[in-house]
């Protein structure tokens, strides 16, 4: 389904945005509060736009959907979704945590991903039907045939309010041990193995469109709260887990 082509394109895409996020990394830049009160940088708009320009030049008949700026093309059966910072609270206090998020979707289903650190330079590259690379070499999931033996991740458990920390707490005791912070990244820890369980509230499509097939292709699952594949037209409380065999018991504590 998807071509060497996007794929090829989709790497372009993240080394014109690696190239950018380096140059300002740790230097001084202009930023600002959106609506919803997070930050937004000069850096994250020139990465999105630089992408667009490459889109639009380059494969013209796809469409865009951004962080920053409205859709180009709506109507397109591809999409190509971009989070040029995926942690802009990270990127601005100078830890190389965030990540720039590319990824493709077909008819609504995300189809290819990237995960992309350019400091440490750290790249996970997800496509349909294919395994999952880490840096050139195939990521798989590890095995963790009990949940209380889990290491789960989230970015802040204080994002989750009221009506929904109560799940969280019963997932954090059915597990064995916590890791918070990463954001995008994180998600790609679990695809190489190095945790087992990923759980957040609220996130939107261009946070969660890359990580879907770069979990997928090393062998895990991503599913909404209620265990329903993630789309376009998901809301954004999503479940990553490597093991597959831990799913039911996860989405029970969920659905509690």
């Amino acid at each position: 389904m998807v071509s060497q082509e996007q794929i090829g394109f989709a790497l372009q895409l993240a080394d014109q945005a690696a190239e950018i996020v380096r140059a300002r990394f740790r230097q001084p830049f202009s930023f600002e509060a959106k609506s919803d009160a997070s930050p937004v940088t000069e850096v994250d708009r020139a990465v999105e736009a630089a992408c667009r320009a490459s889109v639009a030049a380059e494969r013209p008949q796809e469409g865009v959907i951004g962080e920053e700026y409205g859709p180009d093309r709506p109507q397109a059966a591809w999409q190509w979704i971009i989070d040029p910072i995926d942690g802009t609270r990270a990127f601005m206090a100078g830890r190389p945590t965030f990540g720039t998020l590319i990824a493709l979707a077909f008819e609504g289903r995300p189809v290819l991903g990237v995960i992309d650190q350019p400091i440490v330079r750290d790249r996970w590259l997800g496509v349909l039907g294919r395994a999952t690379l880490f840096n050139g070499v195939a990521a798989v999931v590890r095995p963790c045939a009990k949940l209380g033996d889990a290491v789960v991740g989230t970015t802040n458990p204080e994002l989750f309010p009221v009506d929904e920390a109560r799940r969280w707490r019963d997932l954090q005791a059915a597990t064995g041990s916590r890791i918070y912070g990463g954001d995008c990244t994180i998600y790609g820890a679990l695809a190489s193995g190095w945790l087992d369980v990923v759980c957040e509230r609220g996130l939107q499509l261009y946070d969660f469109a890359a990580l879907v097939p770069v979990i997928e292709g090393a062998g895990g699952s991503m599913t909404d709260w209620s265990g329903a594949p993630l789309t376009t037209t998901s809301h954004g409380h999503v479940l990553a887990v490597g093991d597959r065999s831990l799913l039911p018991e996860l989405l029970g504590l969920l659905a509690r």
